[in-house]
């Protein structure tokens, strides 16, 4: 048996007065991306939805363009006076090839989860003619008027209902055309008119519809990334030889000798690339610059720094602090410390506060102590964004 198609219809025809503003609401930018980008975006990327189409105000199809860019879209459908109409005539516009089911949502409905809208169409794959998410009311009801308490009203029974509303197409289209006209609260009442039985599935809190002001602060908060913190830990050693530059964290430091390498040799920039990558879970200095590749003879290790930071960036990372240790005889590293601190600083834009630079020997240990050599340690504190259900970072 074949499953008949899905299609979302996202409504985005409304003015939003209650919301003020100078855009109509669906244009609101949420975290600078309009609100009905983030809602196309849930549906595009929702397993089993084979498209999705948006009908819009009269006047709104600039603002249309600018919202979807790229995304391959459909062109959208104009809607009505009234959201009913609106629905209406996007139910109309795809009845020429109808979709063997729909999937009603408000645009100002931001954050509707994967899981959501799964279950809406795994209670519609049930054999469910029209299925309504819906919350229970929790909090005691009251009857006031005029700013005075005139009783209590029983709240057994009673929902909140959401959307995605999920329909049949035949019936709902038909609902609408015998209905038009007529007031109903959401599809899924004027359903109901039309003698359709609704499922109820379970809605979710954070699927709130943006209506007031306060909402756009309470969706921005839920749509900011949720962080999790690593530390990752570099750790390099270079030979010291003749006729080479003595390196170390981005400054050139006077010494007899410079550091063996493939590249400038820089021991503290080496340490802290690896340790950024590290961080990020993305392999090592030698995984993105080999010492086979001649590419890299002589090159400056704030190359190797800046590609670290880039892998991190696009991982959606954010470096926040990184300590660097130099473990050495010679040459001092105290008194070039603050320079290293500023170059290291500038070239991963971190503030004086994110770098740390500290110098330390082998008390006569070791290479590092009978002067063969330079090794350095580092570490890099990063944030990284939790990955959302529907793949967005929050």
């Amino acid at each position: 048996m074949t499953t008949p198609s899905t299609l979302a219809l996202i409504v985005a025809a409304g003015r939003g007065e209650r919301l003020g503003g100078a855009l109509p609401k669906a244009y609101v930018p949420l975290l600078g991306e309009p609100m009905l980008r983030r809602t196309v975006r849930r549906f595009l990327a929702q397993p089993g939805v084979d498209g999705v189409r948006v009908v819009v105000g009269e006047g709104d199809l600039g603002l249309y363009d600018d919202a979807v860019a790229g995304l391959g879209l459909e062109e959208p459908i104009v809607g009505g006076a009234t959201r009913q109409a609106s629905v209406r005539l996007g139910l109309e516009t795809l009845a020429g090839g109808p979709p063997g089911r729909v999937l009603i949502q408000d645009a100002a409905r931001p954050l509707a989860s994967p899981a959501l809208i799964g279950r809406v169409m795994a209670a519609l794959d049930g054999g469910a003619e029209a299925v309504l998410p819906a919350l229970p009311v929790v909090d005691s009801l009251r009857r006031v008027e005029g700013g005075r308490l005139l009783g209590e009203a029983p709240r057994d029974g009673l929902v909140r209902a959401q959307t995605p509303q999920g329909f049949r197409f035949a019936p709902i289209l038909e609902a609408h055309r015998r209905f038009a006209g007529e007031a109903a609260t959401d599809d899924a009442a004027l359903a109901r008119a039309a003698g359709l039985e609704a499922v109820i599935v379970a809605g979710e809190e954070d699927n709130l519809k943006v209506t007031h002001e306060a909402d756009i602060a309470r969706a921005e908060r839920l749509l900011a990334p949720r962080w999790r913190w690593r530390t990752g830990t570099g750790f390099d050693v270079h030979a010291f030889a003749a006729g080479r530059p003595c390196i170390v964290g981005g400054v050139t430091i006077p010494h007899p000798f410079g550091l063996l390498g493939h590249s400038d040799a820089d021991v503290g920039l080496h340490a802290l690339t690896d340790a950024i990558l590290g961080a990020a879970s993305a392999g090592d200095i030698g995984a993105y610059f080999p010492p086979s590749d001649p590419r890299w003879k002589d090159a400056d290790s704030a190359l190797f720094l800046q590609e670290a930071l880039a892998v991190l960036h696009a991982k959606g990372g954010v470096l926040e602090h990184v300590d660097l240790t130099v473990i050495c005889e010679r040459p001092k590293i105290g008194p070039h410390r603050d320079a290293i601190r500023a170059r290291i600083g500038g070239l991963l834009g971190l503030p004086p506060d994110g770098v740390s630079v500290k110098a330390t020997t082998t008390e006569g240990l070791g290479f590092a102590g009978r002067g063969e050599g330079i090794a350095a340690q580092a570490a890099a504190t990063v944030r990284l964004p939790w990955a959302s259900t529907d793949g967005d970072q929050r």
